[in-house]
């Protein structure tokens, strides 16, 4: 090969990698070019949520937060900073956050006094701290989000608009974010009481939903659990609030229950906070968290969880834990029990589940002591204790004795003669578990009627339309009335227009 073709060849591959980069380039530039077309997007859909005072548009913005958070760059920030804000003074405080200065070519006078006209809406100045915060966040700039984040909950407290909800329950909640990474969540529990009065006497829905759920986890992260019972009782749950929210709310308040011992409770609270739930791969973590509880209220209430729920993808590593213990559950095994609390015992105490789970040893015993009665008409109480791994006879007949009376089996203990005799299994159908199971069913779905029916959006005034048409109808009807009465219509005419 001649030195001319292989120059002619290097120069080609030289082209093509600049074409390249060029292309890498332009791409890159488009994708910022949307990333900034689509903040400025949502500054229209505040504007139009101020003015027709419909929370569905800033419902829209706050939705598409999470395209937007995996786009954003401090140059992006900058851009829309710098195009946006007149003042220099809150220009500079956002752009010191992410380490840029204003640009000096953007700086214009005829263009700044076109701004200063423009009243700018606290709502997009809320948003763009909020983009700020999610920012920084993400890149674990913890100080510095703490910092912005203490001074956006400051403004937020001095405002009072309904427009502003949505966007307040954000800033509350990055705020206690940053404070529980930094684990400094005892030094804001002041605060959030505080500003959970505050909405609850604005009716702010959102806010104090969030606001409650915060409390919640803040007293939860430190296992105070009694003042969690008593800010559920001296406080209610806004109805209006959204759906993510009545989730979180559900799953705080069954784990209450669960610890008070109210198992039907607690199981009715877990299953409805895992129905609420979006059902992606995005709230894998609640979603497994919530999972956990309900298995184990489930067994603390002697029904045995479903093979399915360990069979699906995004619960099937998490809960292999929980998996062992149902089985030695559902057998009534007392040694496999054992054998899963020591093996996962590091996971049920990260998990805040240990004490729960060693409730479960007397369903445990109970479960054995059911199979056995079911395989056995009579049987000692020496055969019991080996077969349930007791210590002695008389642990055998206490744990006999105490089935029979919570009627976990129908049998008969004889403590003379030292033996337990089954009696004939009942039909089911006798009792009254059916009708229990019936209506239970029925008040189930009823429920999820009516929550659905709350749940439903409905545009503002829309019944104003209607009763225009309803004045119209009338009026005609008056303008006929009267005209027929003065005689102004002939026969053909009235029959005509019936």
């Amino acid at each position: 090969m001649s030195k001319e073709q292989e120059k002619s060849e290097n120069v080609a591959a030289m082209e093509v990698e600049e074409s390249e980069e060029a292309k890498q380039e332009r791409l890159q530039q488009e994708a910022t070019a949307l990333a900034i077309a689509d903040i400025k997007n949502n500054f229209v859909f505040l504007e139009r949520a101020v003015d027709t005072i419909e929370s569905r548009f800033t419902t829209r913005v706050l939705r598409t937060t999470t395209s937007i958070r995996k786009r954003l760059t401090p140059y992006i920030l900058s851009q829309v900073i710098n195009e946006y804000y007149a003042d220099d003074t809150r220009k500079n405080d956002l752009l010191r956050y992410l380490g840029e200065q204003q640009d000096v070519a953007m700086k214009d006078t005829a263009a700044d006094e076109s701004k200063k006209e423009i009243p700018r809406l606290p709502e997009i100045d809320i948003y763009l701290h909020l983009l700020v915060m999610i920012y920084l966040l993400d890149n674990q700039k913890f100080e510095q989000g703490m910092e912005l984040s203490k001074t956006t909950v400051q403004e937020v407290e001095t405002l009072n608009r309904r427009t502003m909800d949505q966007l307040t329950a954000k800033a509350y909640f990055y705020y206690v974010r940053y404070h529980e990474l930094t684990d400094k969540l005892a030094e804001i529990r002041p605060i959030l009481l505080a500003a959970q009065r505050t909405a609850t006497l604005r009716r702010d829905d959102d806010t104090q939903a969030t606001l409650l759920n915060l409390l919640l986890r803040n007293y939860f992260h430190y296992n105070l659990y009694e003042q969690a019972d008593k800010l559920v009782s001296k406080s209610t749950f806004p109805e209006n609030a959204s759906n993510n929210q009545a989730a979180r709310y559900a799953y705080y308040l069954g784990r209450i229950r669960a610890l008070q011992l109210d198992y039907t409770a607690a199981h009715t609270q877990l299953l409805q906070a895992i129905r609420k739930a979006p059902q992606n791969t995005a709230t894998a973590g609640f979603q497994q968290t919530a999972y956990k509880f309900f298995i184990i209220v489930q067994l603390l209430m002697g029904e045995i969880p479903e093979r399915s729920i360990f069979r699906q993808p995004v619960l099937r590593k998490a809960l292999l834990p929980y998996l062992h213990i149902t089985q030695a559950v559902r057998v009534g095994d007392l040694n496999k029990f054992q054998e899963g609390l020591a093996k996962y015992g590091a996971n049920f105490k990260r998990d805040k589940t240990y004490t729960l789970i060693l409730r479960l040893r007397h369903n445990v015993i109970k479960t054995g002591i059911r199979m056995i009665s079911l395989s056995y008409s009579r049987i000692s109480l020496r055969d019991i204790c080996i077969k349930l791994h007791l210590d002695g006879e008389e642990d055998a007949e206490f744990i006999v004795a105490k089935s029979i009376k919570d009627g976990v089996i129908d049998a008969v203990l004889d403590h003379d003669g030292g033996y337990m005799r089954s009696k004939e299994t009942a039909d089911v159908y006798s009792t009254n578990e059916p009708q229990s199971a019936f209506h239970q069913r029925i008040s189930f779905c009823l429920n999820l009627h009516n929550e659905s029916i709350k749940a439903m959006r409905f545009p503002l005034n829309a019944h104003r339309k209607e009763l225009d048409n309803v004045q119209e109808a009338l009026e005609r009807e008056r303008e006929l009335a009267q005209e027929i009465a003065e005689g102004d219509l002939d026969d053909d005419d009235d029959m005509g227009d019936f």
